[in-house]
């Protein structure tokens, strides 16, 4: 396991590089080329991950079967973003490590792109590395993109940029249709013309709902509620979310720039604290929806450092975030029921 405690002493690194530069309202961006360097090998890492992930197996074998379609046959397909990106793929000689590898870079860009617009981007980064990248980026392909492309939308929307937020939440929702979950938040965050914006959301939603949800609706009701099949662990990874939003929601007077800001992020937490009590219902439907809540804990632990006014409690809060998510990816790693199927990291290179 220890590929994924490199990819934490990477992150940490550059926490730890930060932790002299917390006397203004950011850290300053003097480690640019740094950045980059541990976003391409964590973008390596997880494109050319192998027998990686619980459903690994099935992304294998549904590349091999489209591999044989017509490209009709594979806009048939639910997710089309995903799948016809596999029958490129494979009509262009390539193999399922090429995909991972698309997704891995579209993934991993959503989250150094939200990571950068942080006040802390090295500690957000961290935060993202025990789940976001190790879990989801390498065990959900599909959704891990469209939670990429939503936490790009997240940081136009927070800047009161409707249209690119639809926009991206859209592309993610051609790998993943839960995405189109996202875009009523855009009305009940803005803050000008809110009634135009509600209408004009609404309408993107109900077309992106008609064409990437409604066809399937069925089926997921049946597969995730009505077989009542379980996410094992998808109340502590719920719970997760719900407590940065808590953090969020009694903090909000001092954890935000901007109204528009704080509506965001106010909506979010209140969404995500939904959860809690949904989850008794259907844990993996549940489960799959929470992982859009993921970005408060990035957005929260980032700034958490910065409602202290002296630099030593500042450090201290940093240290205190990092010593809790190494203790989240040292639990999860070694005591989650399904880590075995992420247990040894394996790599196309080793093969």
């Amino acid at each position: 396991m220890w590929p994924y405690w490199f990819m934490f002493f990477l992150a940490a690194l550059g926490v730890i590089a930060s932790l002299r530069d917390l006397s203004g309202e950011r850290t300053n961006s003097e480690h640019r080329l740094a950045w980059v360097a541990v976003l391409i090998i964590f973008t390596l890492m997880i494109g050319f991950r192998h027998d990686v992930g619980g459903d690994w197996a099935n992304y294998a074998r549904h590349f091999n079967h489209i591999s044989f379609m017509t490209f009709d046959e594979a806009l048939q397909y639910t997710d089309p973003g995903y799948y016809l990106l596999n029958w490129v793929v494979a009509r262009a000689g390539g193999t399922i490590y090429s995909v991972n590898l698309v997704c891995a870079v579209l993934v991993v860009w959503g989250v150094g792109h939200f990571c950068r617009q942080q006040p802390m981007p090295w500690l957000s980064l961290l935060v993202s590395v025990p789940y976001l990248l190790v879990v989801v980026a390498m065990g959900y392909s599909r959704q891990s993109v469209a939670l990429g492309m939503a936490l790009i939308a997240l940081t136009y929307l927070g800047k009161h940029q409707t249209l690119k937020f639809v926009v991206y939440v859209l592309l993610g929702a051609l790998f993943h249709k839960s995405a189109v979950l996202l875009l009523p938040i855009a009305a009940l965050s803005a803050t000008t013309s809110r009634i135009y914006t509600f209408i004009w959301v609404c309408v993107v939603a109900a077309s992106g709902a008609y064409f990437l949800v409604l066809d399937s609706a069925e089926i997921l009701w049946e597969n995730y509620v009505e077989a009542n099949y379980r996410s094992q662990g998808g109340l502590i990874r719920v719970l997760m979310n719900a407590v940065p939003s808590i953090i969020l929601i009694a903090l909000r007077k001092w954890l935000f720039y901007s109204d528009t800001e704080r509506k965001l992020w106010v909506w979010l937490a209140i969404f995500s604290l939904a959860t809690v009590p949904l989850v008794t219902i259907s844990s993996t439907a549940v489960d799959r929806i929470a992982l859009y809540f993921i970005p408060l804990q990035l957005f929260t632990f980032s700034r958490l450092p910065f409602l202290a006014n002296r630099i030593e409690w500042r450090q201290l809060l940093t240290i205190g975030v990092v010593a809790y998510y190494a203790l989240v990816q040292f639990v999860w790693l070694n005591f989650a029921s399904h880590a075995f199927a992420w247990l040894p990291y394996q790599s196309y290179f080793n093969l």
